[in-house]
């Protein structure tokens, strides 16, 4: 079974990180270049929240935010939720739709080792289903029935 360390080695390990005292602005800019929907908030190289495209929506409609001069700590997720590194496609997808996350920090030897998105895991379960229809389609397909003969005794 597919793990999500599996899946971060397709998907690669970089994690993008911003301190938290960075401008939102300059944030977004940061996920724009990226081309990712989340970056991780850091103080002293420490990963202390996660700053997504909700947390900007979200708080865009408070009177208070401004997108000049306020940091991307003070309006980030602080309460990170992990799973570790050989949590199966099926529990991945779980903690997705249970706890609609569309971002989870993976976590091996209690060191964070990657970013998973729901799209990456729903794209390796995809992936995953059709290796297995395939295989299933090789083991009833025409040509198995041709072949096999009744033998009379």
């Amino acid at each position: 079974m597919y793990t999500a360390e599996d899946v971060l080695k397709q998907k690669g390990t970089e994690m993008f990180t911003t301190p938290s005292e960075t401008k939102i602005k300059d944030a977004i800019k940061k996920m724009v270049d990226r081309k990712i929907g989340s970056i991780l908030v850091t103080d002293n190289d420490n990963i202390i929240g996660i700053w997504t495209e909700r947390d900007f929506l979200r708080n865009s409609l408070l009177e208070s935010f401004d997108i000049n001069n306020d940091d991307v700590g003070k309006y980030m997720t602080r309460n990170i939720t992990s799973a570790p590194h050989d949590a199966t496609l099926y529990s991945l997808l779980d903690i997705f739709l249970g706890k609609r996350f569309r971002h989870l920090l993976i976590q091996k030897n209690g060191k964070y080792i990657g970013v998973l998105s729901m799209g990456d895991v729903i794209k390796a379960n995809l992936n995953e289903k059709t290796k297995e229809l395939q295989a299933l389609n090789a083991i009833v397909s025409w040509e198995y029935y041709e072949n096999w003969k009744f033998q009379k005794k």
